[in-house]
């Protein structure tokens, strides 16, 4: 019973709290511009294919999942871009 109580109280405390603005209106995956301005668009998309490459090499190219590699290998290298900064 106190267990639920606790969790009450922590619901109404974060319902109460002010929310801060958002900090992007870009999707979540994608890395505002401050943060590539030091690379080309042809070197992010470099990087992108490489590791794409090798995501596929890792399934032995098997086909179908062409897609999801581009996508994954995108996340992971915004990723990194952003830890950079």
């Amino acid at each position: 019973m106190a267990a639920k109580k606790e969790t009450e109280r922590r619901s109404a405390e974060r319902r109460a709290a002010p929310r801060a603005a958002p900090k992007s209106t870009k999707p979540a995956g994608f890395a505002n511009n401050a943060a590539r301005s030091d690379i080309s668009p042809d070197e992010l998309r470099k990087l992108i294919s490489e590791a794409a490459y090798y995501k596929a090499a890792e399934r032995g190219f098997e086909p179908g999942h062409e897609m999801d590699d581009w996508v994954q290998a995108e996340r992971e290298v915004m990723r990194r871009i952003e830890r950079s900064q």
